[in-house]
């Protein structure tokens, strides 16, 4: 694709007065014609915008010729322009909790093992520091092993034969050789850090089949496993690890996997959440979130059935997605049926199958982080938040995923995919506790699309992607008052103010 090397104008008008913000002025000139009759008043000096303050803009180009870099200062200024959206702070949507990915025990491996102390220093930094890097707010983790873990493991393994419905086997060892460490780490980096456990598989002895690949829980073992969860939230505790969110089971209706994996249908889940883990929840003060579902847009029955279920869905905060299936748009048909439970985006990975940029930066705004939060997602998370240069370690799973960043097993080198880009758009501004703002669509023709938010400190950021193949100027007004930007083709950028 050409470069694009013309100079961008922008401008900000009519936003509230904020220091450390840029933009560029532009003036509007009104031209008055005068009429032939000497009488009328004489046409007065050019109408032009008031600068009131500043903003920062943000961005990311589909050539890579700029990679969320900070842009030319933009003045804020009063409004003269016909707005092409209109912001309104005043309606707030759904609370942010956070964006990220997921810390796997192959990403805590490699970042553990494969670093050296600068070079995880340095890493932890520009994942998690929202100064010097994109400010990820929230971690997925698996409870016991997945396909990108080292092995195959639960926190109650015994010989085939053997059971421990008392769970007195109980423990997190194989966590404690990098996933606890990490996490460690990571909280000192970021102390405002959600966390949402999932497992692939309850111990085997627990299943139909006496496999952690495929079989269903049985149903003697409901509560012994509902207290598995309980032992896990309170080891990870003891460890000063919160778990903010657990769901009862990855992927439920994907039971035929070479990895650790469970059938769960909604009916079994429904009843295991009613009748043992809500339950084994409250008897121990637990206030970790219980969020169902956690697999496709494809299917929105699943997670509607149970939350219609007044039993069930008194301890349910919500429902989980992944997007290898469906569309987003199934996010707010789960919202429309239930508007006071939380959404939730939890998993999707990038991968050698699509390797072009800019093509991958469009998708992941449409689809991943303005696609979510428009509807309704109150997170974005992606997949391995670390993988190396042969797409692993993975334990029978995906053998072309990406990473968010991608660790150079021998050398201990970084590099920073597009995920890590499209993250940092929205984790680097869009806090914890912000709430999405209503906005306006632009005109389909355009193919521009918005998200905007307003965080706890009163900043607002507007994210504006460009999928169009030709740069693009728009205004929005925010009250009495509105700014202009021009987006280049193929980009995303991120204005705060």
């Amino acid at each position: 694709m050409m470069k694009m090397t013309s100079t961008m104008t922008n401008t900000i008008s009519g936003m509230p007065r904020k220091r450390g913000m840029v933009y560029m002025l532009t003036t509007l000139v009104l031209v008055a014609v005068s009429c032939q009759k000497d009488s009328d008043p004489k046409p007065g000096p050019p109408v032009q915008p008031v600068a009131v303050g500043k903003a920062q803009v943000w961005l990311t180009t589909g050539d890579q010729t700029s990679l969320l870099a900070r842009q030319s200062d933009a003045a804020i200024t009063t409004a003269v322009g016909t707005p092409t959206i209109t912001l309104d702070t005043t309606t707030r949507l759904q609370e942010i909790e956070g964006f990220g990915a997921a810390l796997t025990g192959s990403s805590a491996y490699l970042i553990n093992k494969k670093m050296s102390a600068s070079q995880r220093s340095s890493l932890l930094k520009s994942l998690f520091n929202a100064t010097d890097g994109i400010g990820i707010s929230y971690l997925r983790m698996t409870i016991g092993a997945s396909d990108f873990s080292l092995s195959d493991y639960t926190y109650d393994d015994m010989p085939a034969g053997q059971t421990d419905y008392p769970l007195d086997n109980f423990n997190i060892d194989k966590d404690q050789d990098d996933v606890v460490p990490m996490l460690k780490q990571i909280l000192s980096v970021q102390s405002n850090l959600r966390i949402m456990g999932s497992p692939w598989s309850p111990p085997a002895w627990m299943k139909t089949n006496g496999n952690l690949k495929g079989g269903k829980l049985k149903t003697d073992a409901y509560d012994s496993y509902a207290q598995y969860f309980v032992k896990y939230v309170q080891a990870f505790k003891a460890e000063g690890i919160t778990i903010d969110a657990i769901t009862p089971q990855n992927e439920p209706l994907f039971s035929t996997a070479t990895y650790p994996c469970m059938e769960m249908q909604a009916t079994d889940q429904l009843n295991f959440i009613k009748n043992s883990l809500g339950p084994a929840f409250q008897a121990a003060g637990i206030t970790t979130k219980i969020v169902t579902y956690d697999h496709n847009w494809d299917n929105t029955a699943y997670a509607i059935s149970i939350l219609n279920d007044a039993g069930a869905s008194q301890y349910i905060a919500g429902s989980a997605f992944h997007a290898y299936g469906g569309n987003v748009s199934a996010m707010s048909v789960v919202h429309n049926a239930s508007p006071t439970k939380g959404l939730y985006f939890t998993e999707i990975s990038g991968g050698a199958w699509a390797t072009n940029f800019s093509d991958n930066l469009q998708w992941q705004m449409a689809n991943i982080f303005i696609g979510t939060t428009k509807n309704w997602s109150k997170n974005a998370l992606l997949w391995n938040l670390a993988l190396d240069e042969n797409a692993g370690p993975t334990n029978n799973g995906c053998a072309d995923c990406r990473g968010v960043v991608t660790i150079n097993s021998t050398s201990g080198t970084v590099t920073k995919n597009v995920e890590y880009y499209s993250l940092g758009h929205f984790a680097k501004f869009v806090r914890p506790g912000a709430f999405r703002v209503a906005s306006t669509s632009f005109e389909s023709s355009t193919q521009l699309d918005n998200v905007a938010f307003i965080n706890t400190d009163g900043s607002k950021a507007l994210i504006v992607s460009n999928a169009g193949s030709s740069q693009q100027t728009f205004i929005a007004k925010l009250g009495a008052r509105q700014f202009s930007y021009t987006i280049p083709a193929k980009a995303v950028v991120t204005i705060v103010w």
